[in-house]
């Protein structure tokens, strides 16, 4: 129990963990080893409403809130993280498609995407810079009733598998930075398209990629916010799914931690059980509680956003915090399970997978930097 989840809530997870551990958790390791997402069970989980649940329901959404879409999306990534993905870009971009989107154009998607009938990626990231996302180099120039585009993205999650991306792109002059970019929907089966995937180290069922555009015509009613504006309108968006970020990692930990507490109360050596060897337990108790505090602050800042309140910094806290502590929190458990944890399995997935995250999506560096500006203001912390 805790302050930020009613009834309704705790009754909503436990559905979702219901699912999650029936229809998720079985192809786990399966989906890992192939490298394919099951579009079946996407499907399953549109029909059940988790998918983008916070949308409003003129949007195809349940009108549920912030805070419903983490109690979901928690459980699903305590299952596979990969498969949380679905959950991820589909309330990051939803939450876009909502908000800046012409209706005509995005209640399709956003339909499709609820239902689990669609995948849509983000394309911010390019070759030359990650971390500096405002200094982007692929062309968007209007021409009549289109934009023609002309450019790579690089380390796009769900690049071959997206059936729509929002893609940002410099409309404006170089000098012009983050206000001169635009952002369009852009279906991917649109001509002059090219994917290619990655050989990942984890997630990889859903998949990182590259985009490549050359000369592809995108209608300009799919374009997302005002011209020129699309990054600073946009990249709000990003506080949401930082949130999220945070509590699929720390799901992650938790099932490991689970399990390694059933594990070293079993276990025994020199006639007593793992666990009453304070070189093993206590450094288990270190990570449980941090783990515990770290999702509350998730929580708190999911709770913020359904007030309508300020939460960029504890977002960034979220971000900056979570995927580093999960990662170690599950390389400890590993670690418990001796040579059983270093073998594949569920715990070494779990460590491959939750790495990702400390890299995508913005940076620890990056996010420390959006809480310093956030304190003392953007003037005094420039860069």
């Amino acid at each position: 129990m805790n302050p930020y989840l009613d009834d309704d809530l705790i009754a909503l997870k436990e559905q979702a963990r219901r699912f999650a551990a029936n229809r998720v958790a079985p192809g786990f390791q399966e989906r890992d080893r192939t490298r394919v997402l099951d579009r079946g069970l996407m499907k399953e989980m549109g029909e059940m409403g988790f998918i983008a649940p916070e949308l409003p329901e003129a949007f195809g959404g349940l009108g549920l809130g912030c805070l419903a879409a983490g109690v979901i999306h928690e459980e699903i990534a305590r299952a596979d993280l990969s498969m949380s993905y679905v959950n991820l870009l589909a309330s990051l971009n939803g939450q876009i498609l909502a908000q800046h989107g012409a209706p005509e154009i995005v209640k399709p998607w956003l339909a499709r995407l609820t239902a689990g009938d669609a995948l849509l990626a983000i394309a911010l990231t390019e070759p030359r810079g990650g971390s500096d996302a405002a200094n982007l180099r692929l062309r968007i120039e209007r021409d009549g009733d289109d934009y023609v585009v002309n450019g790579e993205k690089t380390s796009i999650s769900a690049a071959d598998q997206a059936d729509a991306a929002v893609v940002f792109g410099r409309t404006g002059t170089i000098e012009s930075g983050a206000h001169g970019v635009t952002a369009l929907l852009v279906p991917m089966d649109l001509p002059g398209i090219t994917l290619s995937r990655f050989d990942c180290h984890g997630q990889r069922a859903i998949g990182r990629g590259s985009l490549f555009f050359e000369n592809v015509r995108v209608p300009a009613s799919h374009r997302l916010g005002a011209e020129n504006k699309g990054f600073v309108q946009v990249m709000q968006g990003f506080d949401f799914s930082r949130a999220l970020i945070g509590l699929q990692t720390l799901a992650v930990a938790r099932a490991a931690l689970d399990e390694t507490w059933d594990y070293v109360a079993q276990r025994q050596a020199f006639g007593k059980p793992l666990s009453a060897f304070q070189g093993v337990s206590h450094p288990l108790a270190d990570f449980d509680t941090q783990v515990e505090a770290a999702r509350l602050l998730c929580l708190q800042a999911l709770w913020l956003k359904d007030q309508g309140l300020p939460h960029s910094a504890e977002a960034a806290m979220c971000k900056g915090w979570a995927p580093k502590l999960a990662y170690d929190a599950v390389h400890q458990c590993l670690l418990m399970f001796g040579h059983g944890g270093y073998d594949r399995g569920a715990m070494e997935q779990r460590l491959r997978d939750i790495l990702g995250f400390q890299i995508g999506d913005g940076t620890a560096q990056i996010m420390m930097t959006i809480i310093a500006r956030a304190r003392a203001g953007r003037d005094a912390v420039p860069a």
